[in-house]
């Protein structure tokens, strides 16, 4: 007779659907409450921390916005273990319900002027609450969708992990972009704002009640039937798996900066630096999104046919020769200028989000998959993502260019590249 988890390892088309639904939808609420913050870092600039010089004030609200980051290797620490013991479903639903939490909580904070120091302070505990919420859900919402997926299509369904974080942002732009058309600039700047954070209990109740009624992964089960459960997760990565999760860092370098200066920098960068109007910088920032979402998928879909390092390879390529002329068209005048250079990055950015997950999640077996892409994965983003945007406000105000930025984007693409070189073709390999 045959071990029930062999069973196990074939799921039903309509329980890997149920799955790839709970997991990604889950993402998307999770990624809005993560997202809502950076979409409105020009209004809480001016709400918590008030100053004569408005790039100070900035810089001080990319600054919190670092420090969430510094908490995710900590939730990292937490959720991932957490995963590989007692299963990547119970993992995500705590975390989910976490991020509400903080994300409301922000809504709620007095501001500056009503209660001076302590508005700050507390807004930066709402983000390590934020931040250790999100150092669980990157690696368990991968590893999740990863498992579930047949194996010449985890390229494809990996895919969906990006999917559903992008559609998180999008989700918070389409909100904050109908709240700044139903308000006026002061209403919105006074009040309004605070109600996108106020609606994020929503995403996390409904995430939560989505991912509580998901089986969970096939992989997970099979280690639970032969008990190769492993007690210390991350004393095994580093005994066993030393190299691969240095790769594992490295590979996220390119990804994280990219992604955070293209995604979750730009409708400030557009307002603050180039001068458009909050309502306009937003509404750029969703269509590109929605561009950049359609591609993903696409790019899961084609590194199952030809693999992931060519993908990779040239999203790398991509940004270390077109990132500065592309910055260069955006400050042009004129909406076309603004529009086109995205959706030519959107390009390049997701040939590395529709393959990333995937190839991954490849690099580490079932038992410490959840540890090692949280942790690595976190690091990498606490470091160089989280900085991102406070890094290129800052090479804008030392050296006064608007292109500035893309120094620090093509030196860590360059990084990641080397990292790629490295890693051999997994495409074809079973996941263990």
């Amino acid at each position: 007779m045959q071990p029930s988890y062999q069973l196990e390892q074939a799921p039903t088309e309509k329980k890997v659907r149920k799955a790839v639904i709970a997991g990604a939808i889950g993402n998307v609420l999770e990624m809005y409450d993560w997202a809502i913050y950076g979409l409105y870092a020009a209004i809480i600039s001016d709400q918590f921390f008030p100053a004569s010089d408005a790039t100070a004030s900035l810089l001080l609200t990319f600054g919190v916005f670092a420090v969430g980051f510094i908490m995710r290797p900590l939730g990292a620490l937490f959720f991932g273990p957490l995963g590989d013991r007692v299963g990547r479903k119970k993992a995500l639903s705590i975390s989910v319900i976490m991020m509400a939490v903080g994300t409301v909580l922000i809504g709620i904070l007095p501001n500056y002027n009503q209660i001076g120091i302590a508005a700050p302070i507390l807004l930066v505990l709402a983000r390590f609450i934020q931040g250790f919420s999100a150092g669980g859900e990157w690696g368990g919402s991968t590893t999740f969708l990863v498992e579930y997926a047949p194996k010449t299509r985890r390229g494809f369904f990996g895919s969906f992990q990006q999917v559903s974080t992008a559609g998180g942002v999008l989700l918070a732009a389409l909100v904050s972009l109908a709240f700044s058309l139903m308000m006026t600039p002061e209403t919105l700047n006074a009040w309004g704002w605070r109600l996108p954070f106020l609606i994020g209990i929503l995403p996390g109740l409904l995430g939560l009640y989505l991912r509580m009624r998901v089986d969970e992964t096939p992989k997970f089960k099979e280690i639970e039937e032969t008990q190769e459960h492993v007690k210390m997760p991350l004393k095994e990565i580093v005994t066993k798996y030393p190299i691969p999760f240095l790769k594992a860092i490295g590979f996220t370098i390119h990804w994280t900066v990219s992604y955070y200066i293209f995604i979750n920098y730009m409708p400030a960068y557009m307002n603050k630096v180039l001068n458009l109007p909050f309502s306009t910088a937003l509404a750029v920032n969703v269509t590109v999104l929605s561009f950049f979402i359609i591609l993903i998928p696409i790019m899961g879909h084609l590194s199952d046919r030809i693999g992931r390092k060519p993908l990779l390879i040239c999203s790398c390529l991509g940004f270390i020769v077109l990132s500065y002329p592309m910055f260069l068209l955006i400050g042009k005048e004129g909406i076309l200028f603004v529009l086109l250079p995205q959706f030519i990055l959107a390009i390049f950015e997701s040939m590395y989000c529709g393959t990333g997950p995937t190839a991954l999640a490849e690099l580490f077996p079932t038992k410490v998959r959840n540890t090692a892409l949280s942790v690595g994965y976190n690091l990498a983003v606490a470091v160089f993502g989280g900085t991102a945007p406070f890094m290129a406000t800052y090479l804008i105000s030392v050296t006064n260019s608007k292109v500035s930025p893309t120094y620090y984007l093509i030196g860590c693409s360059i990084v990641t590249l080397l990292v790629l070189f490295t890693l051999r073709e997994t495409k074809n390999d079973e996941l263990d």
